[in-house]
């Protein structure tokens, strides 16, 4: 253990200045893919709060739904972390953000979280709106 309290991770210490070009658009591009997947997630969540829809809600499902597809091909790691290695960035995206063991809990959490707002849209049905 560290002196922080966490184990430390057994990916070797890649810095921003050290990875290559593909790299470094990789993780442009899957932190880009991560935002608008919290997005997504976000909205679904809203939509059963307010019970409302709308095409972007629906398109953020289809959204959600490739990447937990993606997951299931890659077993619950991102079917891309092998290209991502070779292309000189061994550690997987969570990683970068949080401590190993919370970064592998993050993806089983948020598929749980995931499946249980498109459960809760499909349970949920829209309200009726009182128009003036």
């Amino acid at each position: 253990m560290s002196e922080i309290g966490r184990a430390p991770s057994s990916h070797p210490v890649v810095s921003w200045a050290t990875l290559g070009g593909r790299a470094r658009a990789w993780r442009v591009l899957h932190a880009a893919w991560s935002v608008a997947q919290l997005w997504c997630l976000g909205d679904i969540w809203v939509s059963v709060l307010t019970r409302q829809r709308s095409r972007r809600l629906w398109a953020g499902v289809a959204f959600l739904c490739v990447e937990g597809a993606a997951l299931i091909v890659g077993h619950g790691d991102c079917p891309v972390g092998p290209m991502q290695a070779e292309w000189g960035d061994p550690v997987p995206f969570f990683e970068l953000l949080l401590p190993p063991r919370a970064a592998k809990a993050a993806v089983p959490v948020l598929a749980v979280v995931s499946v249980a707002g498109i459960v809760a849209l499909a349970l949920r049905r829209p309200g009726l709106v009182a128009r003036a």
